[in-house]
């Protein structure tokens, strides 16, 4: 069936997008428009940030660096 041919008896349930979505390919789900894929990535970035901090200051103990296994 075509699309406008459901559209004529009533099988076609789509709903127009709305708001943004609505004139904006890119700010449709999964979209590349920057304000949405930062509301998107923003919990991922904040993790990695906090990953990066956490190693910038670890520092190995003495014990680690020096372990003799041999004896």
């Amino acid at each position: 069936m075509s699309l406008d041919k459901a559209i004529k008896y009533c099988k076609e349930h789509r709903k127009n997008y709305t708001g943004a979505a609505a004139w904006d390919a890119t700010c449709r789900p999964h979209g590349g428009c920057p304000w949405c894929e930062d509301n998107r990535t923003h919990q991922d970035k904040k993790a990695r940030a906090a990953a990066d901090e956490e190693l910038e200051n670890w520092e190995p103990e003495h014990n680690e660096l020096f372990t003799n296994t041999d004896e």
